[in-house]
């Protein structure tokens, strides 16, 4: 597995696997191409997005874009905000992990102090995971937790 930064070319298998947790209930989000292409890869406001491939093969990304004023998820504008999405079939084998180790050092290269996740209450992988990548709740709103992340 390598992990390395997103491409236009990657947006096919991105958007195919996000299909894939919206048809299992865990993402409620578009999972369009267009979607993947303008909020991922071509997002203004991205610092990374970051691809983990086996073989030709997307496994996950991960993406960190600076919070700005008046943003839809209410983060502390200068902060970051994290998004992680993992191939169902690649669950469980280092992917966000390996992830998020090139994520931090965009983080920090990028002079940020914290890293909010907003994850699904009922979405106890994703909160596992972030735990334990060392996140902490910090808030909760209706149907969401928030965890920060201490650059």
């Amino acid at each position: 597995m390598i992990v390395r930064d997103g491409i236009p070319e990657d947006v096919e298998q991105m958007s195919s696997f996000l299909r894939e947790l919206t048809a299992s209930g865990k993402r409620t989000r578009p999972d369009d191409e267009a979607f993947v292409l303008a909020n991922y890869i071509n997002d203004p406001d991205k610092i990374c997005c970051s691809v983990a491939e086996d073989e030709g093969v997307i496994l996950g990304f991960q993406s960190l874009k600076k919070a700005k004023e008046g943003n839809q998820w209410g983060v502390e504008p200068g902060w970051g905000i994290i998004g992680t999405h993992t191939k169902p079939s690649a669950a469980r084998r280092g992917v966000g992990r390996a992830l998020f180790d090139m994520t931090r050092k965009a983080a920090d290269e990028a002079g940020l102090s914290h890293i909010d996740a907003s994850i699904g209450a009922t979405n106890s992988e994703g909160l596992a995971y972030y735990e334990a990548m060392g996140f902490r709740t910090y808030r909760t709103l209706e149907g969401t937790i928030c965890k920060r992340f201490d650059v």
